[in-house]
């Protein structure tokens, strides 16, 4: 879901600010768990991940609660 997510977020123009902009969507929309659970993903799956979920995955976990 992420990848569709930073996909439709995507301007295209600056890829660290289509992964703020995704950081920003699952840190609004997403429930702690969800993005605890996508933080889990990226350890064991970051090969599946886009580059931009990538970023944004590393975003959304250097930012605090």
């Amino acid at each position: 879901m992420i990848n569709q997510i930073s996909e439709n977020l995507a301007r295209g123009e600056n890829k660290e600010l289509d992964a703020a902009r995704t950081a920003d969507h699952l840190k609004r929309f997403w429930a702690p768990l969800m993005r605890e659970k996508i933080v889990g993903y990226a350890a064991s799956d970051k090969d599946k991940l886009s580059p931009v979920s990538r970023n944004a995955i590393a975003l959304l976990q250097g930012q605090s609660e």
